[in-house]
């Protein structure tokens, strides 16, 4: 069996606040082969944005990894200094970051931004060579050549998104964390960003975290899913399964909530409000919402336990 190029287990981060701690992650274990694409699902504020950052080690004040361990190749993360994070950081594993629009830097052409990445990990280029890298990156992404020679503000969202994708990829990182990479693009240009993300992928052997709440798009990405409600795992299983039979009441809202063209009527929605992580409500997170909870649910926290293919904290399942 392959050995798993990222591994994360038991981790927990929490973000201090005046009125109380606020727990965003919550004890999650994962493990990413190589190659694989994994996603990871659930609606604002479930915690999958903070996972993937904390893998990274980029949460910020207030916000503290409180518990767990990273692992990249052999590598633990928390073993390293910050200069030997910053030589993970792209190399290793990359961040194409949420809302490119304010990822890029304004003053500086896309080209210069590439170089950088050459610069700071101490890649000496010749005069030739650097631009030939360069072109090559954003040939790779499907950009112009001439985009090189461009500001952010010269380029359209999707571009922006792509040029995003060029960076992350300049290194030949074996992880590519994307963080809600379509968020702010148009269905047309979601579909092109991905293409692009899926191609370089293929081409780098790469594997992927994609993060996000489409679970359209999921399911036309990811090989594997872990569905967060409330900084937890719900559900992890083979993207297939999931769409054949979800498990967790909360994946199957998820779904339903989807718009079809063969649906008349009103959108379908998940009732009620996703909880406070400051102030958890007792058993199961979600048994305020779910129309199947019983008296187990109110009370007793589910385990995520095996069920077949999947992975599924449920009583119910």
């Amino acid at each position: 069996m392959t050995a798993p190029v990222l591994r994360v287990e038991g981790l927990s981060v929490a973000f201090d606040h005046p009125l109380g701690k606020v727990q965003a992650v919550n004890n999650v274990s994962l493990a990413l082969a190589p190659g694989e694409r994994f996603g990871l699902a659930g609606e604002s504020g479930s915690g999958k944005s903070t996972l993937a950052l904390s893998i990274l080690r980029l949460i910020k004040p207030p916000g503290h990894i409180e518990s767990g361990e990273v692992w990249f190749d052999s590598a633990r993360i928390a073993d390293l200094d910050e200069n030997g994070m910053r030589k993970l950081r792209l190399a290793g594993i990359a961040l194409v970051p949420q809302g490119s629009m304010n990822s890029l830097n304004p003053v500086l052409r896309i080209g210069q931004q590439i170089a950088d990445v050459f610069a700071d990990h101490g890649l000496r280029l010749g005069r030739a060579e650097e631009p030939r890298r360069i072109a090559g990156l954003l040939a790779a992404v499907g950009l112009p050549q001439h985009a090189a020679r461009l500001y952010p503000h010269e380029l359209s969202g999707g571009m922006k998104q792509r040029a995003c994708i060029a960076i992350a990829i300049s290194l030949r990182p074996k992880v590519i964390i994307a963080d809600e990479p379509t968020s702010a693009l148009d269905v047309v240009v979601q579909r092109q960003v991905m293409a692009t993300l899926a191609r370089v992928q293929q081409e780098l052997g790469a594997a992927v975290i994609l993060v996000g709440h489409d679970m359209g798009l999921m399911a036309q990405f990811v090989d594997r899913l872990g569905v967060m409600y409330a900084g937890r795992f719900v559900e992890v299983a083979p993207i297939a399964d999931i769409v054949a039979r979800p498990r967790h009441p909360y994946t199957r809202a998820l779904i339903a909530a989807l718009p079809s063209l063969e649906t008349r009527g009103a959108l379908t929605g998940i009732p009620g409000l996703a909880p406070s992580l400051r102030d958890l409500p007792p058993g199961c997170a979600f048994h305020p919402r779910c129309s199947l909870a019983i008296e187990r649910c109110r009370v007793e926290r589910p385990a995520l336990r095996d069920v077949d293919a999947a992975q599924v904290a449920c009583h119910l399942a």
